[in-house]
């Protein structure tokens, strides 16, 4: 079966009106949109209806890691609205990240608690990664592994495997090792080292990582869908329409 498929909509922030972008994602062939802080915040259910209204599902949203431990029921209240199973908190900043296998389980603690709250009204909890995850400590292990060991079998994970490329990991072996924590994959796609234009983001399929080698690795996952993403295009409906594209030809 295939997998439904998802388009992270901050990917064409850049291109305002997003409830224009609705329509033409839904020609292209997506199932969903994963919608990213604040293109839903000012109004939810409008932006729901808007979704509706385009033929569009949500499975998961990206949120603050600050709103899932200050804020769990407003949060969880959007999830709800949205119609959304996941709340994916994405991101720390630079300044806020500590050095330490005890920040990083910390940060575990914390997706966890919020994954209890989440978890009595039928929502799950993932991170997202970037590449910092995959920056060594000075001890040697590596956040990511800190991050889910601490937050426990509850804390699922939505893999970003352009980010795990840029930092030098290989997401074949992140595939495996967290096979039975993936709820969701991202496509992202990276250019050569080096590559100015878009930032060195391209389109699913147009970058060094070989996704046919990967298909299988997928499969063996628990996730139930994926998300093309974008950091910086240029033009993001030939981002996004290459995309889908070249997921569906490896028979994702």
């Amino acid at each position: 079966m295939p997998y439904p498929i998802a388009y992270q909509l901050y990917s064409s922030r850049n291109f305002p009106p997003l409830a224009d972008q609705l329509p033409i994602l839904k020609s292209m062939g997506y199932d969903a949109i994963e919608p990213w802080l604040p293109a839903y915040e000012a109004d939810t259910k409008l932006f729901r209806r808007q979704l509706d209204d385009a033929g569009l599902a949500c499975y998961g949203f990206h949120m603050p890691l600050a709103g899932l431990v200050s804020e769990p029921n407003r949060f969880i209240d959007i999830a709800l609205t949205l119609g959304a199973t996941v709340m994916i908190p994405p991101y720390v900043t630079a300044e806020e990240r500590q050095n330490t296998p005890d920040y990083w389980r910390e940060l575990g603690h914390k997706l966890a608690r919020g994954a209890v709250a989440a978890a009595s009204h039928g929502l799950k909890v993932a991170w997202h990664n970037h590449d910092f995850e995959y920056v060594p400590l000075p001890d040697g292990t590596r956040p990511i592994d800190h991050i889910f060991e601490a937050g426990g079998p509850d804390v699922l994970f939505e893999i970003d495997c352009g980010w795990i490329t840029r930092a030098g990991a290989d997401p074949a072996q992140e595939l495996k090792r967290y096979a039975n924590r993936i709820i969701a994959i991202q496509t992202k796609d990276t250019a050569p080292l080096g590559t100015k234009t878009d930032d060195g983001w391209t389109a699913t399929g147009d970058g060094i990582i070989d996704w046919a080698n990967l298909v299988p690795l997928f499969r063996a996952t628990k996730a139930d869908h994926i998300v093309t993403e974008h950091d910086n295009p240029s033009d993001w409906q030939r981002f996004a329409r290459r995309s889908i594209d070249h997921i569906k030809a490896l028979g994702l």
